[in-house]
Order: structure tokens, then sequence, then C-alpha cells
């Protein structure tokens, strides 16, 4: 259905250096896509972006997303009928540090982006990125729904919250209103996602490979925290899904979604770090709280009842799979191409998603 649908689209993507959005990237293409990429420049180059040379088969433009300008031109040029906006600061503790640069990029980079949308009438669906982290934390037992009040403790929090704002503002007062111009927009609010080819600063499962590859501990700051925990490719199928149904009916999906994991993979830090030791046959680890901690939430969880419903979307991977999968792509990444790995475990999502 998604390789009928996406066969030859145009399709733009923000943020296709990003390690979610380099999966994506190398999802829409094997699924046929013409895709156009925005982002700035690659981490690392051990980014599965930069081991997958998927920037040689894209069109890869590289510029800042708070740069209204440079947005605009390039979706100009690709005149693209799907959006998908990644592009963010999406780190928790890196949001305190500078503020500024992580409200510019998210608030102000998801305004541009909407801004570039309105000036290209070709746009027909746009899916924007944001984060579980959206809601005001109760520390509830159950998961959270996405009529739930939004929120935000930390500034990361509090810019995506602030997208979701401003989406909702810009879907009642641009887009649907022309009836010769749908445009469907809708936000998706995903879980902790882990997958090959991740080495973000701050995550626990990038935290934990570089110290078993190190030889030393893995330090663990809050092992009792719970989190919702997914494989990349269980939001993905939920971004790709919602792209395709809100290009069919702008007016019935142009809302907001939780894409998270199944009820028994919203584990602790702690568990996740001995399963993950497990996986890979060896590594230790260590509490250790650091001091002058920042806050952070001790239990979050998404109710995800609204995308299988309305949209008949299913998590595919547990969290011992997904764990399994990423262990995989790390112990094999460099004997390998990387590309072809990639591709390897879309087809195996695929597999097991068709037949659900």
């Amino acid at each position: 259905m998604l390789k009928e649908f996406y066969n030859n689209k145009k399709v733009f993507v923000t943020g296709h250096t990003g390690f979610k959005g380099a999966w994506l990237s190398i999802w829409l293409k094997h699924l046929g896509a013409n895709v156009t990429g925005f982002s700035d420049s690659v981490k690392t180059d051990e980014d599965v972006f930069a081991l997958s040379n998927i920037g040689m088969s894209i069109v890869d433009n590289r510029g800042d997303i708070a740069d209204p300008k440079s947005i605009s031109a390039a979706m100009r040029d690709a005149q693209p009928e799907i959006v998908f906006h990644l592009a963010a600061q999406p780190l928790v503790r890196y949001s305190y540090e500078d503020p500024y640069i992580t409200y510019l990029t998210n608030v102000i980079g998801t305004l541009n982006l909407l801004e570039a949308v309105r000036s290209c009438d070709r746009v027909k669906s746009v899916v924007i990125v944001t984060t579980d982290k959206c809601y005001k934390n109760n520390e509830w037992v159950w998961g959270y729904r996405e009529i739930d009040q939004l929120g935000g403790h930390d500034p990361y929090s509090s810019s995506k919250a602030c997208c979701e704002i401003l989406v909702d503002s810009y879907r009642k007062s641009y887009f649907n209103l022309d009836a010769n111009r749908k445009t469907g927009i809708a936000t998706v609010r995903a879980g902790n996602v882990i997958g090959g080819g991740d080495w973000s600063e701050d995550r626990i499962i990038p935290d934990c490979i570089r110290s078993i590859k190190a030889g030393t501990p893995i330090q663990i700051r809050n092992p009792h925290a719970v989190r919702p925990w997914q494989h990349v490719l269980d939001p993905l199928s939920g971004y790709l899904l919602l792209g395709m149904k809100l290009y069919e009916e702008p007016d019935k999906y142009s809302e907001a979604f939780n894409f998270g994991p199944r009820a028994d993979s919203i584990i602790e830090v702690g568990r996740i770090v001995q399963l993950l030791i497990h996986y890979f046959g060896k590594g230790s680890f260590e509490s250790a709280a650091a001091e002058n901690a920042v806050h952070e939430a001790n239990l979050l969880s998404l109710d995800i009842s609204k995308a299988v419903q309305k949209l008949d979307w299913k998590p595919v991977w547990g969290i011992d799979e997904a764990l399994r999968k990423t262990v995989n792509w790390y112990k094999c990444y460099r004997e390998t191409n990387v590309y072809d790995l990639c591709l390897k475990q879309i087809d195996e999502y695929q597999n097991i998603m068709q037949s659900l």
C-alpha cells in the first residue's frame, strides 16, 4: 500500500541528515519516492546518513531551518506534494545549556516551514514531528492522549508544546479554508526512539554503545525512570501512513497523533540497559546520578488508541526485537554495506507489518 502510494511522489524531508530523518529518507527512496532533503550538516562520519550514502540518491540540500529564505527557496525548487518536518534541536539536556537555539530551531524553524508550505500550492500533506514530551507531565501511570494538556518543564519540551500550538493555529487560520486548496497538516508524537546509527550525546543507547566499545561501565543517571521505547521504524511507519491519509482525506486526519510502543515496551531505563548488555553479549553498568542534575520526568507513556483505531496503525516490534535489531546494526555496520543493512531491516519490518 505504501509503495503504491509513494512511488514517484515528490517528498520533502527536513532534518534528513539526522537519525530519524536518514532512516525515513532511506525508506522513502525504497518506496520509489523522489526525495528532497533540507538539513544542516552531518554530526559525525558514522551517522547513518553518512554511512548509508543516501545523500547520493536524493536531492541533498544543506541549510538552516531558522533561515526563512533558505527553506522557502529549497521548497520552491522541489515543489513537493508531501512534507515531513523532522528538523529540530532534539536533546533535553542541551536545551538547558542553550534555550535560545532550542526555541529558535524548534519554534521559529517550524514557523518558517509552515510559511514555506503556504507559498507552495503543490503541497497536499504535511507531517510535523514533535515529541511525547510536549504533554504537561503529571507523572501519571496511564498514557497521555492527544486531548491532554500540553506543557513542558524543560526548554526542549516547552518548545515542542509551542510547536503544537503554532501548527494548530496555522491549520485553523490558513489551511483547508479554500476549497480549491486542501492541505492536510498533522503533528505526531513518538516515544524514545532507538535503532542503528544514532550517535547523539546524552541518549541512553548511543551512550551504552560507546561505553561497551570503550570497555567502560555504562553510566545511568536515573535507572528507575520509565519511558516508552520503540524502534525507529515503528513511528516512521506511522508517519508514512499518516502522510498518505492526509493526502487523500485532509479534513479527516489534520490533527495530532501519538505513535508509541506496545505496553510491554514501556519500561525502566535500567531494564533497557540490562537487555542491551544481554543482546550485545558484554558490558556493565553503574548508577551515576549527576550533581546539580536538571529536571527529567520519572514516568512517561503514550496512549496510542487513536492511531490504532483511526489509522489502523500498530507498533510492530516489541522492545526485545527492537533491541536485537539495534544491537545487530551496531555490531555489523563496520563490516557491511550500511544502506543494505538498513534496507534489510526495513524489509523485515514491512513483511511483519503486512502480515498484521
